[in-house]
């Protein structure tokens, strides 16, 4: 079964109320990859979930994800009235942070790899806003596993990225055995590296590349100034 289909069988069986060991022995899946998948899910066991581990276990068990979610819900909302609105400047620093964890820093060309969506999404924006960048300039790249569907993934990223099709670079295939059965499960849709492209415009090529490395540089500087 495909990654992306043992996804959404996992949340169905997690909806129908059956617990995380019961969806892995029936899908084949890692305990942790079924929680990672469904862990915001709301949960109320079944029959055969209450029958298995009995009614007292049950009620503990019912509490603490009860629990769970309440604390979840608040400190979300806590989060949200702390950061309050993001500014331009925010935008500014949050990419020059995602660019410090996810960016080439050792070449001289920019590039920003994940998998998360919300990631690159926020990365485009940076780029486009703060760097002034334009769709045109963005060449993605995707990594996948074997059983990865291809076409799919291309018109995933290319939907959530908002870059055509045709701007997407060669896909590249992981097939090391070692890792191939673990990352599928994991990443659906594979990785997207991010490469900016300058369609010659110095500023968009090695300059922007030293620029972001400027910023980044600064930023550690100033925010260590002082510290032993």
């Amino acid at each position: 079964m495909k990654p992306i289909n043992l996804r959404k069988k996992a949340v169905s069986y997690r909806k129908k109320g059956y617990s995380y060991n019961m969806i892995c022995d029936k899908l084949n899946l890692k305990k942790s990859t079924v929680a990672n998948w469904t862990d915001k899910v709301p949960y109320t066991p079944n029959k055969k979930v209450i029958e298995r581990i009995g009614r007292a276990k049950l009620k503990s068990a019912l509490f603490k994800h009860k629990q769970r979610m309440t604390e979840i819900k608040e400190m979300t909302t806590l989060a949200e009235t702390e950061l309050g609105k993001v500014t331009t400047r925010d935008l500014w620093f949050l990419g020059i942070g995602l660019y410090l964890g996810e960016g080439t820093k050792t070449h001289e060309y920019v590039r920003l790899i994940n998998s998360d969506p919300q990631i690159i999404k926020a990365a485009i924006k940076w780029f486009k806003e703060i760097c002034h960048l334009k769709n045109e300039n963005f060449n993605p790249a995707i990594h996948l596993y074997p059983d990865n569907n291809i076409k799919k993934t291309i018109n995933y990223w290319s939907k959530t990225t908002g870059v055509p099709k045709k701007q997407f670079g060669k896909t590249q295939i992981d097939k090391r055995i070692n890792k191939s059965g673990l990352k599928k499960q994991k990443l659906p849709y594979g990785t997207l590296h991010l490469y900016i492209k300058s369609c010659g415009k110095k500023e968009f090529g090695k300059r922007l590349h030293r620029r972001i490395i400027g910023w980044i540089k600064s930023s550690l500087n100033q925010i260590n100034a002082g510290i032993a």
